[in-house]
């Protein structure tokens, strides 16, 4: 057994930052693929297929990244039930920042033909795999240093890190496409934010080198030998339960920051500059709100929050997609504001949610797994299906709204089957029936 006592806590201040500065930059890593995937790689990377294919191509890619993130969560969920919180945050944040410098680096299809389309899809994987343990280690690392009262609170701090991760993908981006022409922007532009998380990540690193173990992990003496095995046995239930009600947040998410791009500036002729602003915009609000609705959560519990977050996102989606039709800035910022405000209600509390539905033995791999399996649901397929559903539409894309409301219905269904955990429970939660 571990002794605790000899460890000296670090203040929670300094360890939400650190988890919060690290999360966002793992985050920016991934979403500046997924900005890049909706406005150029398709025609530098598929320029065979037609621009609807070479667009569905791109986010299938894209998607490649949200089936490694389980897969992450599994290798690296058992480093940080078996070894510690802290060696996960190191080494995904090193895995990240290097598949992502690479990506700058692949050269088009006109240069190497089928191999850069190929490159790219094993890059993608990569930067999937290091994101699928960056969430668990950050949440756990945090939540189990806070005091009982306010885990939701303090862990809501990683949950706004991909929030400040999008905004700084999304504002070089734009940044970019207002000093570039498009030739500049297609031919070497669209490189630079890649290359920059380089930088970003020898600075998360620098911030994270000081961090020390989760005291509640230290305090483990019957540590799991194999994780998944265990987690498969005694908690597969709750797994596919949280996988299923994560998969909304995921999919409205993708769908404002995601889909929209690629559907408004193809679509609706509007330009790159305004839907880019349209979008973080409504970003920075849900940002700012995390906290906000994280404090909620300690206050009413974590389970309420998610119910009336996933009710909203059923009854907004086809006023968003209403709104989204009009092309109109501020009518678009408005569609876009409703939803992550529904999105984030849910969101802010599963960074305390999640692992305490699970015991610490086993928590790293229980919790990841759940919210990285809810990702391949919401987030890899929404932008494909979206697409593939706006382009058969008319006008106004009612079957993207159809499809999205659907998504908040299951989540819905399986909220509803999920215990609450009260705010001030004992850190070991009771095992799910399974």
């Amino acid at each position: 057994m571990h002794d605790a006592r000899n460890v000296r806590a670090p203040s929670l201040f300094r360890l939400a930052a650190a988890s919060l500065a690290g999360t966002a930059i793992e985050f920016y890593d991934f979403f500046v693929y997924g900005t890049a995937a909706a406005l150029v790689l398709g025609p530098l990377f598929f320029p065979t297929f037609s621009p609807v294919a070479g667009t569905l191509a791109a986010f299938g890619t894209f998607g490649v990244g949200f089936i490694a993130r389980p897969l992450g969560s599994v290798l690296f969920g058992h480093i940080g039930d078996r070894r510690g919180r802290r060696p996960v945050l190191i080494a995904s944040l090193m895995l990240t920042g290097t598949a992502t410098v690479a990506v700058g680096c692949v050269p088009t299809y006109d240069t190497i033909g089928m191999a850069a389309p190929v490159l790219l899809l094993v890059l993608r994987f990569l930067q999937g795999l290091g994101l699928g343990g960056e969430w668990g280690g950050a949440v756990l690392l945090t939540v189990e240093h806070a005091p009982p009262g306010r885990r939701a609170l303090w862990s809501s701090f990683p949950q706004v890190g991909p929030s400040l991760g999008f905004i700084l993908a999304n504002g070089m981006v734009l940044g970019l496409s207002a000093t570039l022409s498009d030739a500049q922007f297609a031919s070497w532009g669209w490189r630079i934010p890649f290359w920059t998380a380089g930088l970003l990540a020898a600075a998360g690193l620098w911030l994270r080198g000081s961090l020390t173990e989760s005291p509640r992990f230290l305090e483990i003496d019957d540590h799991a030998r194999v994780p998944l095995a265990e987690v498969v046995r005694v908690h597969w239930r709750l797994v596919l339960l949280t996988a299923g009600a994560l998969a909304v947040g995921y999919a409205v998410f993708y769908s404002v920051t995601t889909w929209s791009l690629a559907y408004a500036t193809e679509r609706l002729g509007v330009s790159r500059p305004v839907m880019l602003t349209c979008v973080m915009a409504t970003v920075l609000v849900q940002g700012a709100l995390t906290p906000l609705a994280a404090l909620l959560g300690d206050r009413y519990g974590r389970r309420p929050l998610c119910l009336t977050g996933c009710a909203a996102v059923a009854l907004w989606m086809f006023p968003m997609v209403a709104l989204l039709s009009t092309g109109e800035p501020l009518l678009m910022f408005l569609g876009f504001l409703g939803a992550m405000l529904a999105f984030i209600t849910m969101f802010a509390v599963t960074a305390a949610y999640l692992p305490e539905l699970y015991e610490p033995r086993v928590r790293c791999t229980g919790a990841a797994v759940g919210y990285n399996l809810g990702g391949v649901l919401g987030g890899a397929l929404t932008p494909i299906v979206a697409t593939t559903l706006a382009g058969h539409g008319g006008r106004v894309p009612w079957g993207v709204g159809a499809y999205l409301t659907a998504v908040a219905l299951l989540s819905l269904g399986c909220f509803a089957l999920l215990p609450e955990t009260a705010p001030v429970s004992v850190p070991v939660a009771e095992p799910a029936p399974g």
